[in-house]
């Protein structure tokens, strides 16, 4: 019998197949090598918020169902968090959402928010679940792409201004910016704003690394800019800011109708996670400024080391203002491929590193740069710019 089975995968999601932080971190693990390519540190966070988590499990709290949208505790540390930093008041009853991670809250937002057709504009290096949720939703992406310029990326305007048609819906906006490390900056987001205002446009913003900004950099949430705040959907993680990214605590905040209508579609992708972790980042959320300080200024010190480390090696190094990521160029190396570059890093060095030309539509764009992350230990660091200088020899 002449089979007529079709294809088990839907087009949307045609071309997503096994990410590029499997494939790299598999890699890592079958060579022995030094994995610099998948943003996680390799050592824990405060020791006062993991010790937090293990008091949560040991009285019972988080340990069955947690309410739908998360524990009183959490959200009111989240709106407290946002007034705290950014003078943003939210209502932690029915302004705040937590989520599994920022990825579930990235992949909520736009599966509530975008009717099949919409167009969507996202700063191009994006991550990669971006596209995905993106297709899942049915949506279209239009890319605007960040450009190298003065030794770091940056947002050409006009080129936003012309991307947004009468069929775009929302604005994907990520700062601190994964993988370039830039931070966009106040006159690059008035002009964000303005458009989304002028446009009547929706915006979700990213902003994982939100404490993670370097140098004369800052962090500015859109959602504080005039006319923004009922029409901005604002994620944040806990993963990034206190290193416990396997708890996968995230959040959302939003008006409450924007919050409404994104945990109309979280509650049927996870409906709840993370029970007793949720207890402990509400904690975390209060620590004093010295810990947030500290931590930053701590990631400072790690890009400056491994960044030495791969300009000695001989690499083209974009110096990031925020997140844990370096971009760096091949180019000075003769090659062109960061994929194939990459595949073969490990044999030639014992280290692993991202090819950011996975991260854009036209891989081209990207095509000899490569990611490198720093939030490991010094050790680790300096073995792996050790290893690395032998690509200059």
């Amino acid at each position: 019998m002449t089979s007529t089975a079709r294809p088990h995968l839907n087009r949307r999601l045609a071309g997503f197949g096994t990410t590029i932080f499997a494939e790299m971190s598999a890699l890592a693990v079958r060579t022995g090598s030094i994995n610099l390519g998948q943003g996680f540190p390799d050592t824990d966070g405060p020791e006062e918020v993991r010790e937090a988590a293990v008091r949560a499990l040991r009285d019972g709290r988080g340990n069955q169902y947690p309410p739908g949208p998360g524990v009183p505790e959490l959200r009111a540390a989240i709106a407290a968090h946002q007034q705290r930093w950014y003078g943003l008041s939210y209502d932690p009853d029915t302004e705040v959402l937590v989520t599994a991670g920022a990825t579930e809250a990235i992949a909520a937002a736009l599966l509530a928010l975008l009717e099949p057709g919409d167009e969507v504009i996202a700063l191009e290096p994006y991550y990669d679940s971006y596209a995905a949720c993106i297709a899942m939703a049915g949506g279209t992406r239009v890319p605007v792409t960040l450009r190298p310029a003065d030794g770091r990326f940056r947002l050409d305007l006009d080129e936003l201004r012309a991307a947004v048609t009468d069929r775009t819906r929302l604005l994907l906006i990520n700062t601190p910016h994964n993988p370039t490390g830039t931070v966009l900056t106040r006159e690059e987001l008035t002009a964000i704003a303005e458009l989304a205002v002028e446009r009547d446009l929706l915006v979700v913003t990213d902003e994982v690394y939100e404490h993670l900004f370097f140098d004369d950099a800052e962090h500015l949430p859109l959602a504080a800019f005039p006319g923004m705040r009922d029409r901005t959907v604002s994620i944040g993680s806990a993963g990034k800011t206190f290193s416990f990214t396997g708890w996968k605590v995230g959040w959302v905040t939003a008006n409450g109708a924007l919050v409404s209508a994104v945990r109309t579609a979280k509650q049927y992708l996870t409906y709840v996670s993370a029970g007793p972790f949720q207890y402990a980042i509400a904690e975390a959320l209060r620590l004093p400024d010295a810990y947030f300080d500290g931590f930053r200024t701590d990631l400072r010190r790690k890009r400056d080391l491994l960044g030495d480390g791969l300009r000695a090696a001989g690499f083209e190094v974009y110096q990031p203002q925020g997140t844990y990521f370096i971009t760096t160029d091949i180019t000075p190396f003769g090659e062109k491929d960061a994929y194939a570059f990459c595949r073969a890093l490990p044999e030639r060095c014992g280290v692993v590193a991202i090819p950011n030309s996975v991260f854009y539509d036209d891989p081209d764009a990207g095509r000899s740069q490569v990611r490198f992350t720093f939030c490991k230990r010094d050790d680790v660091l300096d073995e792996a710019a050790s290893r690395l200088r032998h690509l200059a020899s």
